[in-house]
């Protein structure tokens, strides 16, 4: 299942077109997936740059063509000896911090407005280029003969299958990703998450306010007497730094405003259907 064949299933149970998901997840995957209802869709983009935390199963003594099971096997080997955990966590701190990675061919990524994984499998050459991402933590779980458990905390854009085999590199071995699971977006967890079953039977329990997945931005309370302007696109002086912020009047989430140059403005205003 690709990330939008989830989103056609939410419209089907929702009745509405309005659904967009955040921090797309490959289908080999599991794992969350925040999805967007109605007006909600318009906030998506705050959420987008969110640090994610997966955790990932390292098969070692075996590479494929695309970093995980979806491909065909390229190298092998059978004697596999992994290090003790201490030389193991030794090697992983190398890769914690700003790093460099050439994503995956068999990826989403666009080259010259195309998908990379759709000239992969066209056989057709072509360059990645590399990407520096942020790896914030890596956690040994367990280490079991030639597989390794971590859990990955990381900022969006970091390819697993990529840290993967780069990791195998580092231990001179063939490696592929064997199990990824996204147990976080931002403060989206797991353990709070719905399956498409549970939301087929009582989807509205499971809608969240549109203002939860903001709350990594400022709150600025708002003047009742400016809340006419700020939804009409009027500026609101104000002396503060440039910012994005969550704007709210007497308690009630108005939408998010930038503030720039002494000035509030509406960036995306959320209208309650429901006064």
């Amino acid at each position: 299942m690709t990330s939008h064949d989830a989103v056609n299933i939410v419209r089907k149970i929702f009745s509405t077109k309005k659904v967009g998901h955040a921090g797309t997840l490959d289908p080999a995957a599991v794992g969350v997936l925040p999805v967007a209802v109605g007006q909600a869709t318009k906030f998506i983009e705050y959420i987008s740059d969110f640090d994610k935390t997966y955790r990932a199963e390292i098969l070692f003594g075996l590479k494929t063509s695309t970093g995980d099971f979806e491909g065909e096997i390229v190298s092998q080997v059978k004697s596999i000896v992994l290090p003790p955990k201490r030389a193991l966590e030794s090697i992983l701190e190398r890769f914690t911090g700003k790093i460099f990675q050439v994503p995956p061919k068999h990826s989403a990524i666009k080259i010259n407005g195309r998908k990379a994984y759709d000239l992969a499998r066209k056989n057709i050459e072509f360059e990645m280029p590399r990407r520096l991402v942020t790896i914030n933590k890596i956690e040994i779980l367990n280490v079991a003969e030639n597989i390794l458990t971590l859990e990955i905390d990381c900022s969006k854009g970091t390819y697993i299958r990529t840290l993967a085999e780069d990791i195998g590199e580092s231990l001179k071995l063939p490696a592929t990703l064997k199990f990824l699971q996204r147990v976080r977006v931002g403060n989206f967890y797991l353990e709070n998450s719905a399956t498409l079953d549970a939301l087929k039977i009582s989807g509205g329990k499971f809608l969240l306010p549109v203002d939860f997945c903001l709350n990594h931005l400022k709150i600025f309370e708002l003047p009742s007497r400016r809340v006419k302007a700020f939804c009409n696109g009027l500026p609101t002086n104000i002396s503060a730094e440039n910012e994005i912020v969550r704007v709210y009047a007497e308690g009630k989430f108005l939408g998010v405003g930038k503030i720039f140059n002494g000035e509030l403005k509406a960036a995306k205003l959320f209208i309650d259907t429901k006064n």
